[in-house]
């Protein structure tokens, strides 16, 4: 996952040729850095104010969270958002006017970035069946180390495939497509970001009590993995690209750079709209409560 502050440079400079010598102009960049550092810095304060919101009403109320939005789960993903939404003012700056922190912090940001989306996601799955989440015992307490711990594994080849690029931009580099830690790291996003979603709701088409939960509430919180899942499948579109199994002209290059910026947009999203949802959902359930639905 190259984040949002950053572009794949085999083909993202302003001008390469073509098979046919054609000069090709890649139009993505500049309207990337014209539009990326508002749009992260907007996203960056609504996440903020949504997750205070979302703590406040965690706190204040804390018997209206139950199963299958259960506390201990609302509170993780609470926490999964607002590491992601901390990231985004320094990524904001680093697109409008450089990155000047160093490879170093470069490369704990990205990695920071991928814990943050993986653990959101490894939350989602386990919360999607059974009641594990349903009371914060020694059982749930285990759960959760061991999914922010190998979140936090399978966030590492991010940090290894990152870098600055020419000294301006915090970056994923372009790496051989067969590099192993390159590979790797899309192996993982694939795995987590496409293939994860896709099972789950085959999951719930197949399974009755899938299809229950997703009626109690808990269909709101798979919003994450429906704003990721078309980031996922532009990274196996980008693989396709690099490797030659697509024809690689500048057309499909043009519009394969436009894809890819706003399916990665749509996923930064999950952090302010994620935290909505889930007040929404509990406002609905009270609403239920008194009158029949949301």
């Amino acid at each position: 996952m190259s984040d949002l502050s950053s572009y794949n440079d085999t083909y993202s400079n302003a001008t390469f040729l073509d098979y046919d010598a054609a000069p090709c102009h890649n139009r993505f960049c500049p309207l990337f850095q014209r539009v990326a550092p508002p749009f992260l810095a907007t996203t960056s304060a609504t996440a903020t104010l949504a997750t205070v919101a979302l703590l406040v009403a965690l706190s204040e109320r804390p018997q209206a969270w139950r199963w299958p939005q259960s506390r201990a789960l609302v509170a993780q993903l609470a926490l999964g958002t607002a590491l992601f939404a901390a990231l985004l003012p320094a990524l904001a700056a680093g697109v409008a006017w450089g990155w000047h922190l160093g490879t170093g912090l470069c490369r704990l940001t990205h990695l920071l970035w991928h814990w943050s989306v993986f653990a959101q996601a490894l939350l989602v799955a386990s919360g999607s069946r059974g009641t594990v989440w349903a009371r914060w015992d020694p059982r749930s307490r285990r759960l959760a180390v061991v999914l922010w711990a190998a979140a936090l594994l399978l966030a590492t080849p991010a940090a290894l495939v990152s870098g600055v690029a020419a000294g301006t931009a915090c970056i994923q580099r372009s790496v051989g497509i067969l590099a192993p830690a390159y590979l790797l790291h899309l192996a993982l996003c694939l795995c987590l970001l496409l293939l994860l979603p896709a099972g789950l709701l085959l999951a719930a088409l197949a399974v009755p009590s899938f299809r229950a939960s997703w009626a109690s509430g808990a269909g709101l919180a798979w919003l994450f993995l429906g704003l990721w899942g078309p980031y996922g499948a532009g990274l196996a579109a980008e693989f396709l690209l690099q490797a030659g199994l697509l024809e690689p002209t500048c057309g499909s290059f043009e519009h394969f750079d436009l894809a890819l910026g706003l399916s990665e947009g749509l996923g930064v999203l999950h952090c302010g709209l994620g935290p909505l949802a889930m007040l929404l959902a509990r406002r609905c359930r009270r609403g239920a409560g008194a009158a029949g639905g949301c």
